[in-house]
């Protein structure tokens, strides 16, 4: 398999991915164009990049064997994530290798800001002797506003804390329970402008977020306050920045990111006053680049050579530690298993699948298994189908995609269902788990309560419930040398209508069904293979 390194990863990483076995390395001596990029990747199946190369909807339509897009780095900007999740592709980042790194470049810039250091040095270096002009503040008991309380603005907490700065946040993901562990107060962004004497910034650059300090914005913060933003360029709208350093509305600002890199040597920002500026130095330590490329690298090679998802930006509920994986591992079976069972016996064209999640199976990561089931169902019909892309699958083909939870249920422990509607009717199958060592078991189809194991060759028919039926079946299936492994029998009521389920030792001749729906008392039967 083919390995793109489009940007410089640390020696360690490319070590890493140079030493596993069946990869063949290819590494660019530049930062390859779009249309350069294009004509290399048709026999490409991984692509590592930096922040440099950006990977686009061309670039991934030109890649037809691309299987992930790993990104030394946190941001994924620079790749068209949404055309990489259509296409079956991983997007994979490294959330905490340059966490540190970033942490303390963030503490610096406030240092920087408070005593002035960087327009001081400039002014002993040029010859100067000026205590009076660069007198500064103290951070101690200032109030620090934290804009997303991730793993950097958790750990620029930690330390600007130890400074004895108050710290207010504002993060959607953070619960109150880890805000009291941490000591800081949640609030709201309207509340970090009124209060905040320092605001830093470590949220990636979405649409909700870009533009998000403007004109409008600043005007509320205290006068004076100073601001840090070491996440994304964009974030802050920078010819109003420019404006409000002049005025004085903002004291001072530190950046390490911009809304064009690398920066314009004409632009705005280089002539503000009581600004800090750094050419995106966050994850630029040693140190970090040495995790960060060697992290990308064992993620790159786990998935293509076990398909082990790890640090997956475009499927994150996928991002386990190895007990919790291996503790949802039985429910991504079977719901693939009985998302594979329903797409044989419902009808072609369907609308709607809901995915049913009972007892303890209410409490497991719901997405990887609605994920496990929509592959089960679409895998035999839709090419390309895989867990990455299954949605869009499902949304192309007019499936709409539901789920309901239910923690309580009468009858099993766990229970995974699926039904299946349209227009022609509905279908229901359902699952659960026998025993300490959770062997999965079919035991809802329709009506009719079955015990089906899951794997295999699965002879399946509805007949009408009367004597010999059952012997007659089995005297074919003797004929025509197919064994039976295991057998369950349910019906609606006595001399009515009942199901009849055959796990088979192998797949019987196209004669069997035709000399089983010749039998007046046997109708619907159908060969499955799970």
């Amino acid at each position: 398999m083919n390995v793109l390194v489009c940007d410089p990863i640390s020696s360690e990483g490319i070590a890493v991915l140079q030493q596993s076995e069946g990869l063949n390395v290819i590494i660019l001596e530049k930062r390859p164009s779009e249309s350069e990029l294009i004509s290399m990747v048709s026999d490409v199946n991984a692509i590592v990049v930096r922040s440099e190369t950006k990977i686009t909807r061309s670039v991934i339509a030109a890649a037809s064997k691309l299987k992930v897009v790993g990104r030394a780095g946190v941001g994924v900007d620079n790749v068209d994530v949404a055309a990489a999740t259509e296409a079956g592709v991983v997007v994979m980042n490294t959330p905490s290798g340059n966490t540190i790194a970033t942490a303390e470049l963030t503490c610096a810039m406030m240092l920087s800001l408070a005593r002035q250091v960087p327009d001081a040095t400039a002014s002993m270096k040029a010859g100067q002797w000026d205590r009076k002009t660069f007198k500064g503040t103290e951070l101690f008991g200032k109030t620090l506003g934290v804009v997303g309380m991730g793993r950097i603005g958790t750990e620029v907490t930690r330390r600007m804390q130890s400074f004895g700065m108050t710290v207010i946040t504002y993060s959607p993901v953070l619960s109150a329970a880890m805000a009291k562990e941490l000591g800081v107060e949640m609030v709201t962004m309207e509340d970090i402008y009124k209060r905040a004497d320092y605001i830093t910034f470590h949220v990636p650059l979405t649409d909700e977020t870009r533009g998000l300090i403007n004109a409008e914005t600043i005007k509320k913060m205290k006068r004076g306050v100073k601001l840090v933003n070491c996440a994304r360029g964009g974030i802050i709208v920078e010819e109003d920045l420019v404006e409000a350093l002049k005025s004085g509305q903002v004291g001072g600002a530190a950046l390490d990111v911009y809304s064009q890199e690398p920066f314009p040597a004409e632009g705005l920002l280089r002539k503000a006053p009581n600004l800090v500026m750094t050419p995106h130095l966050g994850a630029s330590s040693k140190e970090a680049q040495v995790r960060v490329g060697e992290e990308i690298a064992d993620c790159i090679v786990a998935y293509l050579r076990t398909g082990e998802i790890r640090n997956a930006v475009n499927l994150p509920d996928w991002n386990l530690e190895g007990r919790d994986y291996t503790a949802l591992k039985p429910y991504l079976h079977l719901g693939e298993k009985l998302g594979s069972l329903a797409s044989q016996l419902a009808p072609r064209s369907n609308e709607k699948l809901t995915i049913g999640f009972g007892g303890r199976a209410a409490s497991v990561k719901h997405d990887p298994v609605i994920r496990s089931v929509l592959f089960g169902f679409m895998r035999g019909t839709s090419n390309g189908t895989n867990y990455i892309n299954v949605y869009a699958k499902a949304k192309k083909r007019g499936l709409q995609v539901d789920s309901n939870v239910s923690p309580e249920t009468l009858d099993f422990n766990e229970w995974i269902s699926v039904e299946v509607d349209s227009s022609e009717g509905r279908l229901v199958v359902g699952g659960t788990f026998f025993g300490a060592s959770m062997a999965p078991r079919i035991v809802q189809v329709d009506e009719y309560r079955v015990e089906v194991i899951p794997q295999g060759v699965i002879l399946m028919n509805k007949n009408l419930d009367k004597p010999g039926v059952v012997a007659k079946v089995s005297a074919l299936l003797s004929r025509y040398s197919v064994n039976i492994a295991n057998m369950t029998l349910d019906r609606s009521d006595a001399g009515g209508q009942a199901m009849m389920v055959l796990n088979l030792d192998g797949v019987p001749p196209t004669e069997v069904l035709e000399e089983l729906r010749r039998e007046p008392e046997i109708f619907d039967a159908r060969v499955i293979v799970l």
